[in-house]
């Protein structure tokens, strides 16, 4: 459907029994300066939805989805991510933290950590797990990912694919209600790209809350619930991977997908 103005259609009025939102983003803008990057944004994520985001650079994809956990501060707008609103309060947005996994287009893992280490990290400091407690849940993970066997080595010294795999369990490891993804795939050469897209795949069977900003279109097709397709700072267009990529209403969509399909 096209969103007309970012004002998405009410699905109570359909006759569809709405679930509570994990995530909302309630007329949401930010600026850079004089630059409006997101422009009255709404947009519910329920428990369980798998969202993927599209558009052209500089449609402000990434700036949406690091505005749900504060790495971007919004002008105005609301954001409530599992109950909790997203204000200037450092508890909140600790809070936010802690149920939101993030995973970045670079890695950012630490390299003077192993890969264990840099998984232990941030459950021993924000969910005051022992370091044993933290060991075993970062081996957890890391056999969730399928690289638990490179526990004890140091990011430099894994492909750049696996490195991505070591950030997705290193966010796993705080047990997130949901993850964002921002172009996880983009800094991978491509036969590494695979390997990282099954792993979201995969989380994605288990029934994580994702929202993924990418431009790998299969995974769009075989994953997502619900594709957004974002240009200029606005959601112009929301449907089922089927009707966005059969379908496509907006002209401007029309135009983006015929560039990359």
């Amino acid at each position: 459907m096209i969103v007309e103005e970012n004002i998405a259609l009410n699905p109570a009025s359909q006759g569809i029994v709405e679930k509570p939102s994990l995530i909302s983003m309630r007329s949401v803008n930010k600026w850079y300066g004089d630059y409006h990057a997101l422009v009255d944004i709404n947009l519910e994520v329920t428990p369980g939805e798998k969202i993927v985001v599209c558009g052209p650079s500089g449609s402000g994809k990434s700036t949406l989805i690091r505005c749900i956990n504060a790495l971007e501060h919004i002008r105005s707008g609301e954001i409530v991510v599992d109950g909790i609103t997203l204000d200037q309060n450092p508890a909140h947005i600790q809070a936010i933290r802690r149920e939101v996994g993030m995973v970045f287009q670079q890695f950012n893992l630490f390299p003077h950590m192993t890969v264990a280490e840099n998984c232990m990290l941030a459950p021993m400091r924000a969910r005051n797990m022992s370091k044993t407690q933290a060991r075993d849940v970062a081996l957890k993970y890391l056999d969730r990912v399928r690289i638990k066997n490179q526990a004890d080595k140091y990011p430099s010294q894994l492909s750049g694919g696996q490195q991505q795999r070591v950030a997705i369990a290193r966010a796993l490891c705080m047990s997130p209600k949901a993850m964002l993804f921002d172009e996880p795939t983009s800094a991978l050469d491509p036969e590494m790209v695979k390997e990282v897209l099954e792993t979201m795949m995969s989380l994605a069977e288990d029934g994580m809350t994702m929202v993924c900003v990418t431009h790998e279109m299969g995974f769009a097709r075989s994953v997502a619930d619900r594709v957004i397709f974002m240009a200029e700072g606005k959601i112009l267009e929301q449907a089922s991977p089927t009707d966005f990529f059969d379908s496509p209403q907006h002209p401007k969509t029309q135009a983006f997908l015929s560039q990359i399909l």
